[in-house]
């Protein structure tokens, strides 16, 4: 699918080797999208920066480690569009463009802002960089006018932060001179009777201030899947004798919330020092998975447990068969099975499900020339689409010199 409305775009900080927790709560999720959307993945090397300015020499190889793993676990390069943030200045410059007309209050009230000072306060995070990183992860989005972005419920506040600067924007620069023009070619790309029926509901809400009309219109837009996002979004502002929308606003496309625990039962993540490592040898990751505390509960083997306090339960969620997980439910709670019975099958899951992306990744790390071409030509391609919206900034801001 190409259209505008279709495009997905997400990125992750480079942190070098990744975990399960990334696996199940992030790279699955792009795998499927990656069939069915037009999808922009970048390593935000530049976010990593707001952070670590002062301990760069870990960043590039970082990249390296985590675009490896994107690679071995499935993202493929052939259906998405794989690049390096930095490779591609444009988001650079849209984000110093968006910058001129973003009012201060607008980032420092942004959620993330003082709880991240409070959570690092190792760091001097008082830098115009660490201020304005939601600004450039709305330049992130809007270079490629991505109509869907993935992200969990405790993120949507960045893509409804994106949405008001991309609002603003076209408030402020959406005057087209042609946009009646544009408007009704439009219409005429909806098809004989989705056009005959838009253009009635849009005089009744034009001349009678038919609200009812006006959401039967905005519906109807919703369900066209044949015209751009920008075709769309330029219709939406016809209804209502609006200008052109430049920088679509983005919608978020939610995600479930990752499930992946840590060998300590807390979220896995490399700052609790709880992770299964993506690359973990097998001896390890049975090490791990043998020592995990299990139910207090149970003292001794004939003590019975119950599976929803023990931190082993939630690996049994994600990897297990429902026949399988009756057989733990069962075994203990009437103490017909040991903790080491109930793990056994966790890591012969986790075994097997990374064998093959381990192999890959030996392949991957043998050729890093492989790498370099797919980023190197990921980052063509995503300049391609970011130049054409970047011209049109520049064209509406008055700043084409000819």
């Amino acid at each position: 699918m190409s259209s505008l409305s279709q495009r997905v775009l997400s990125g992750m900080r480079p942190t070098g080797q990744l975990h399960l927790g990334h696996l199940h709560g992030v790279l699955k999720n792009w795998i499927k999208l990656q069939h069915e959307y037009e999808c922009y993945f970048f390593v935000a090397d530049w976010h990593a920066l707001t952070t670590e300015y002062d301990n760069t020499k870990i960043i590039a190889q970082s990249v390296w480690d985590m675009v490896v793993d994107w690679l071995a676990v499935g993202i493929n390069s052939g259906e998405a569009t794989l690049f390096i943030q930095s490779q591609v200045q444009e988001h650079a410059e849209l984000h110093l463009l968006l910058s001129m007309s973003t009012p201060l209050s607008w980032l420092e009230r942004i959620p993330s802002y003082k709880d991240q000072q409070q959570k690092l306060q190792n760091k001097d995070l008082s830098t115009y960089g660490f201020l304005g990183y939601p600004l450039l992860q709305s330049a992130d989005i809007l270079i490629y006018k991505a109509g869907l972005i993935p992200v969990g419920e405790d993120q949507v506040a960045h893509v409804e932060f994106t949405r008001e600067i991309a609002r603003r924007f076209n408030h402020i620069y959406g005057r087209e001179a042609d946009f009646e023009q544009k408007a009704k070619d439009a219409i005429r790309k909806m098809g004989k009777k989705n056009a005959k029926l838009y253009k009635e509901l849009r005089k009744r809400h034009q001349e009678k201030g038919d609200t009812e009309a006006l959401k039967t219109a905005q519906a109807l837009l919703d369900e066209q899947h044949n015209i751009s996002l920008g075709d769309k979004k330029r219709l939406f502002g016809y209804l209502e004798g609006k200008s052109k929308t430049i920088l679509p606003e983005p919608e978020a496309l939610l995600t479930e919330t990752a499930k992946m625990p840590g060998i300590d039962g807390q979220k896995m993540s490399k700052s609790y020092k709880n992770t299964i490592a993506l690359r973990e040898s097998p001896a390890s990751i049975e090490q791990k998975i043998r020592t995990m505390p299990t139910d207090t509960a149970r003292v001794r083997r004939t003590d019975p447990g119950d599976p929803k306090k023990c931190p082993v339960w939630p690996f049994h969620e994600i990897y297990s068969t429902d026949e399988l997980k009756t057989w733990v439910q069962n075994g203990c709670r009437n103490a017909e099975i040991g903790c080491i019975d109930c793990k056994q099958p966790i890591i012969e899951s986790i075994l097997t499900e990374l064998a093959p992306i381990q192999e890959r990744i030996k392949t991957y790390i043998e050729e890093p020339e492989t790498v370099r071409r797919i980023l190197i030509e990921g980052a063509e391609k995503a300049r391609v689409t970011s130049r054409a919206t970047l011209e049109e900034v520049r064209q509406v801001m008055g700043l084409t010199y000819r």
